[in-house]
């Protein structure tokens, strides 16, 4: 049984002051919820607050980038080692890092093999855009970037990692893929990519999440799937009613 695995991804959003407040404001309450694991991935400059703020709770701590070298002349750049004293878990490989900042596939896996190296948890991203959709190239497409993101990796390393499927059309754009739409994507196309890469028994343990406009409304309708393991949510973390939708989120 894998565990329901709830992130919340604040983008460029709360400056440190106004992170620690919030997480304060709701830390006692998601605290309290069982049976699902909980993590918030706020800006940089947050991170080292936010790790303050969430001490004595079971709530974890993502960043949303990293780069993979370790240290040298990359201006702007984080290095993984960076991370590791406040982090369990970083975001790689988001849609809006491909599309605004260039990422590609082999460097994405370059941050994955990197992430792991020093002990963080990657949530890698993968997704259509509604072009794609629309074309019907959303299995291959979407399998593609699998099979690049885990290649050379072993069964071991890519068990330690999550996967969020995000369609491009359903980020902040309010369109959410039903439960079916998307549990039928992350089924057969993420988990049975990693099942025909890794074997069935290391696709059965792997946690894929969905993240597109994911609401306290229909987090019990997502999370229902049988092969939706949780969610990466963007605007609906910064809420207060993000408690409501990780309640939600334990079916």
């Amino acid at each position: 049984m894998r565990t329901p695995f709830i992130a919340g991804n604040w983008k460029m959003n709360m400056t440190a002051d106004e992170a620690v407040a919030f997480v304060r404001d709701i830390r006692h309450a998601l605290n309290q919820i069982k049976g699902v694991d909980i993590a918030f991935c706020p800006p940089f400059m947050a991170i080292p607050a936010v790790a303050d703020a969430l001490k004595g709770t079971k709530i974890g701590l993502g960043a949303q980038n990293m780069y993979y070298e370790e240290s040298g002349a990359y201006t702007g750049e984080l290095a993984p080692n960076m991370l590791t004293p406040f982090c369990k878990y970083v975001i790689l490989g988001h849609s809006e890092r491909r599309a605004y900042f260039g990422e590609t596939d082999e460097g994405v896996n370059k941050k994955i093999k990197a992430a792991l190296k020093h002990g963080l948890t990657p949530i890698v991203c993968v997704g259509e855009s509604l072009e794609q959709n629309e074309a019907g190239e959303t299995h291959n497409f979407v399998s593609g970037q699998v099979r690049a993101a885990f290649a050379g990796f072993t069964a071991d390393e890519i068990a330690k990692c999550v996967i969020a499927y995000e369609p491009i059309w359903a980020i902040g754009t309010g369109k959410t893929a039903t439960s079916a739409q998307a549990g039928q994507i992350i089924g057969v196309t993420v988990r049975g990519t990693v099942a025909e890469m890794f074997g069935v028994e290391t696709a059965e343990i792997v946690r894929i999440q969905y993240g597109g406009s994911v609401k306290p409304e229909n987090a019990a309708e997502i999370m229902a799937h049988p092969d939706i393991d949780g969610a990466l949510v963007g605007g609906a973390s910064l809420k207060a009613s993000f408690v409501e939708l990780v309640r939600n989120s334990v079916v």
